[in-house]
């Protein structure tokens, strides 16, 4: 470092210490403008030429909340401008910073033009700019060359590439959106089908400014940086509206954010599209005519436990019953149905809420998840006391259903009589339509079949092709070279008759309930994954990434 350079940086620490005497003195906070990032949009809510006379900026907003830097706060004129922003109806907090620090603020006015307003919590894709994108819309591969091309232009055009960046995970059907902060650059990734797919790299500065649009439109905090934080926003498009669940976690280079996408196509799946073999159908079938009891669906997270039981409760809704929810969070809104969140700040938790929802009269509930004994104490007594009741339950299999209730403090007295069924399930890849290709199994794939086929109980076998062929995935453009194009369940379910009730009472661990539950004809995870192996749904490599023999 030269002397010049040592002498200005000499200058902008005194200049910095200066500006924090005075916040002390003032008893303001002290903001060093050189290491945040001043927000475009929020820059336009006081006008450049006002900004100036006043020696102040809007530097971040979130929603009617604003942070406000400036110099002087004594400064004539500062307080006719603050006043006349709090009866805008916003809420200011002032900080004081230096005048090196103010000018960088000021010299991003003139970016200003290059960026549409931004509404909090909404972000509109209208059918003219998806129709504008073309071909980066038809395939991975293409939307993967568009980001590359927006990445090399105006980085400040942060507006454009998060909007391509939308319409791409929303034509490929992606779940969630992962930017993941790295030493010099920021990486995209895509999960299809309930796996991760790498986008593209980005620079620092364009993640940077998507951080911040992202942070805005979520109505998070944008100067918190060191602590966890979720949010939520609205994308609108011609045809739907998709929310948009968002979670920001410091790192060692930046904050990882990750956008959950509920895409309504997710619950406009029927009971009869979920993937049961017609014996499992036929079953489910008659117990959601059950007036009450309790059925569980069980299975790790991102197992389609919620689109499930949202497909069971569509099955079985109508004008004659009343249907109420309680969940963390809503994640889908279904007409017709009564839907409750939970808010632990406010007191409204899974106990308190099933509480309520109780005095409501309905007739049929769905729990969003049990996690505790009274969760689970509350729900059993209400599957007894005439309702029938929905909810989940994390365990590997159905028979660990009944082990886990124990292990929370359930009475087995309790749940013999309140349990209906217990349900666990996986979701597979589904091969591509378009490009699998026909095949001879190989000797080990055929002693496996044929194996697995002599333990399948008989009301399952009607389901078993006569000649063996499998299908391999190949890829093309329609599923991005993956040669997988959707997702299909893959189930087992046991029901609590009388000879498994008695089970029940003596504590069973799951591997007991499970030789009875296959003694008495349940068809089980695997089993259910070689049919549809066999069938040429999907293959044996996914079959093993989600469930074991």
């Amino acid at each position: 470092m030269d002397t010049t350079d040592r002498l200005a940086e000499l200058r902008k620490k005194e200049e910095e210490e200066l500006a924090q005497v005075l916040a002390q003195r003032h008893k303001i906070s002290y903001l060093d403008l050189s290491k945040m990032t001043i927000d475009l949009d929020s820059l336009k809510i006081i006008p450049e030429t006002n900004a100036r006379a006043n020696s102040m900026a809007v530097i971040q907003s979130v929603g009617k909340k604003l942070q406000v830097a400036l110099t002087n706060p004594d400064r004539p004129g500062v307080a006719d401008a603050l006043d006349s922003l709090k009866r805008r109806k916003y809420e200011v907090q002032i900080f004081l910073v230096s005048p090196t620090g103010l000018d960088k603020a000021f010299s991003k006015y003139k970016e200003i033009p290059r960026f549409e307003e931004t509404k909090v919590g909404i972000i509109d894709i209208s059918k003219s700019k998806l129709e504008s994108y073309g071909a980066a819309l038809h395939s991975i591969s293409n939307f993967k060359k568009a980001l590359l091309a927006a990445r090399e232009k105006d980085v400040r055009k942060a507006s454009d590439t998060l909007e391509l960046l939308f319409a791409g995970a929303l034509d490929a059907d992606a779940s969630d959106v992962h930017i993941e902060a790295e030493v010099a650059s920021a990486k995209i990734r895509l999960r299809i089908d309930g796996v991760l797919q790498d986008i593209v790299d980005i620079p620092t500065p364009l993640y940077q400014l998507l951080l911040s649009r992202i942070k805005l439109l979520s109505e998070v905090k944008l100067n918190i940086r060191n602590k966890p934080q979720d949010g939520r926003f609205t994308i609108k498009t011609s045809n739907e509206n998709v929310e948009v669940r968002t979670s920001f976690l410091p790192g060692p280079f930046g904050e990882s954010i990750v956008m959950r996408l509920l895409l309504p196509k997710t619950i406009a799946i029927k009971y009869e599209s979920l993937g049961m073999q017609p014996a499992l159908y036929e079953l489910m079938k008659a117990e959601l005519l059950r007036p009450n009891g309790m059925i569980l669906v069980t299975g790790p997270t991102g197992s389609g436990k919620t689109t499930t039981l949202y497909a069971f409760l569509k099955s079985i809704s109508s004008a004659e019953v009343k249907v109420i929810t309680i969940e963390d969070p809503i994640e889908y809104h279904i007409a017709h149905i009564t839907q409750t969140q939970i808010d632990p700040g406010k007191g409204y938790d899974f106990v308190n809420g099933l509480r309520s929802i109780l005095r409501q009269d309905p007739d049929i509930i769905l729990v969003g998840e049990i996690r505790d004994l009274e969760t689970a104490q509350i729900a059993m007594h209400a599957a007894l006391t005439g309702h029938l009741v929905f909810s989940t339950l994390h365990t590997n299999d159905a028979a660990g259903t009944v082990p886990r209730l124990i292990d929370l403090g359930v009475k087995v007295n309790v749940i013999s009589p309140a349990l209906n069924i217990a349900m666990a399930q996986r979701l597979t890849r589904q091969l591509c339509a378009f490009c699998k290709k026909a095949d001879k199994p190989t000797a080990e794939e055929t002693s496996l079949f044929k194996k697995t086929a002599k333990t399948i109980p008989e009301s399952f076998k009607a389901g078993l092709p006569k000649e063996i062929t499998v299908f391999r995935p190949v890829g093309c453009e329609k599923c991005a070279e993956t040669g997988y194009k959707g997702r299909i369940g893959v189930f087992e379910a046991f029901l609590v008759d009388d000879e498994m009730e008695r089970l029940i009472i003596t504590s069973p661990p799951a591997a007991d309930v499970q030789a009875l539950a296959i003694k008495k004809g349940m068809l089980t995870l695997y089993q259910d994954g070689i049919i549809k192996i066999m069938q040429g749904i999907t293959t044996l490599e996914e079959l093993n990434r989600v469930a074991s023999e």
